[in-house]
């Protein structure tokens, strides 16, 4: 009997095993070729990292692939490399609206991908938008350019066994954003400050985008910079400055990761007692009440992750804002999951709206503290908890706008991103 029950066991562990190799998600370069291409009805250009899309239309925009590995490493720098040669000699000739978007767990750069997809989709909104804003102005429009940034956010195909990458991926994404994604997002910065420099008509822009685990590899890539940033804007100024950020704005959908990762930023931007009106956001947190991966799961792996590291108590009072926590409990929650941290919420709006992009500045700069700002078919609520204009804002979003994990390109909220896009990339 014994030796039936060893034999099970070694068989059942087999078949794991097998499951586990025959699952293993494609550690290939999805866009091998790095020449320009044009898409149209007879050519989808799926094998190319540059893609020219919709050209000579209203919603023309280039679109560009780079690849990283496991390790954080570029799959093949001359990806990168010809995709910064054409972005230069684009900035040489037009000013850029530049948007990075990097995929969460469970995707990838596959042509057949959803997130490529939706991505493209948004950028033909974005592009159409933006020449609507620019004819209405009597200027040109920038050309939007959309990155998007592939990983291998599965390592295992098999359904079910699939759901147990979680905190391997998250190690993965964490070391994706601390090496070669770092790189990427400072040479395109780079690129936009350099077009900058000339005096333009209109300045290019530059504003990225994370979800999920890419949220946490943007954020690992970005954070202290930001911090860099922001102390930069007060010394020696006396707060005549507005506090700057990487390019122009950073948007995490559903990030996965700790909250006390969040806080020194929190921190830095509540001892701020106040902004003045031409500060932008820089830092925009949305968070869906209905995220279950990582209001549930995500602080459940990370009780046995925290277990023998030792936490205190924080007490802060600037600006006469008090704030107590426990750093055990934002050490093991999602940043979008602890409401000491949270700043505002994002809810359906009780009128709904036609987006007025040629007022978003305003609504932006008369915000009150605890007030309620309109944006279109949305509205977002000011929790009284930090200085309005706080250029740092983590957002819990209403379920009906987020009905999940990876459900971020509801055009409710693509609309607001629009707006936030459109309020940081204004002259």
């Amino acid at each position: 009997m014994s030796h039936r029950i060893a034999m099970t066991k070694r068989c059942l562990g087999l078949i794991v095993v097998f499951a586990l190799l025959s699952g293993c998600a494609s550690d290939a370069l999805y866009r091998p070729q790095f020449n320009s291409c044009v898409v149209g009805p007879q050519q989808g250009c799926e094998p190319h990292a540059i893609q020219r899309h919709h050209p000579d239309s209203e919603a023309e925009f280039l679109l560009g692939f780079v690849e990283i590995d496991d390790q954080g490493q570029l799959r093949d720098r001359a990806q990168l490399q010809s995709l910064l040669d054409e972005l230069y000699t684009l900035a040489s000739q037009e000013s850029l609206l530049i948007n990075v978007f990097v995929h969460g767990w469970h995707h990838n750069a596959a042509p057949e991908d959803s997130n490529v997809r939706n991505f493209e989709h948004s950028l033909a909104q974005l592009s159409e938008l933006e020449s609507q804003l620019a004819v209405a102005q009597g200027q040109a429009p920038r050309r939007v350019v959309g990155i998007y940034v592939g990983w291998r956010g599965e390592s295992i195909t098999t359904p079910v066994l699939n759901q147990l990458t979680f905190w391997e991926r998250k190690n993965t994404a964490q070391e994706v954003g601390q090496l070669g994604m770092a790189e990427l997002l400072l040479r395109l910065e780079e690129i936009s400050n350099v077009k900058n420099t000339q005096v333009p008509p209109i300045k290019s822009r530059l504003v990225v985008v994370g979800h999920s685990f890419g949220g946490l590899a943007v954020y690992s890539a970005t954070a202290q910079i930001l911090a860099d940033r922001f102390v930069d804007s007060r010394a020696g100024k006396a707060f005549v400055d507005t506090a700057k950020g990487f390019g122009d704005l950073v948007v995490l959908l559903n990030p996965a990761f700790e909250a006390l990762r969040y806080a020194p930023l929190y921190d830095l931007a509540q001892a701020r007692c106040s902004y003045f009106p031409e500060q932008r956001p820089r830092l925009v947190i949305l968070t869906s009440e209905s995220d279950y991966a990582t209001k549930l799961a995500f602080p459940v792996g990370r009780v046995f992750s925290t277990f023998f590291e030792n936490h205190n108590t924080i007490r802060r009072a600037d600006c006469q804002r008090p704030l107590v926590y426990r750093e055990g409990a934002a050490d093991r929650h999602a940043v979008g999951h602890f409401e000491p941290l949270l700043t505002h919420e994002l809810r359906p709006a009780s009128r709904r709206r036609a987006a007025d992009y040629s007022e978003v500045e305003s609504v932006w700069r008369n915000q009150q503290e605890g007030g309620v700002q309109p944006y279109g078919a949305t509205e977002l609520v000011h929790l009284g908890r930090t200085a309005p204009r706080n250029p740092y804002l983590n957002v819990r979003v209403d379920g009906g706008l987020i009905e999940d994990h990876n459900d971020i390109f509801r055009e409710e909220i693509a609309e607001f991103l629009r707006m936030l896009i459109v309020l940081s990339a204004r002259e």
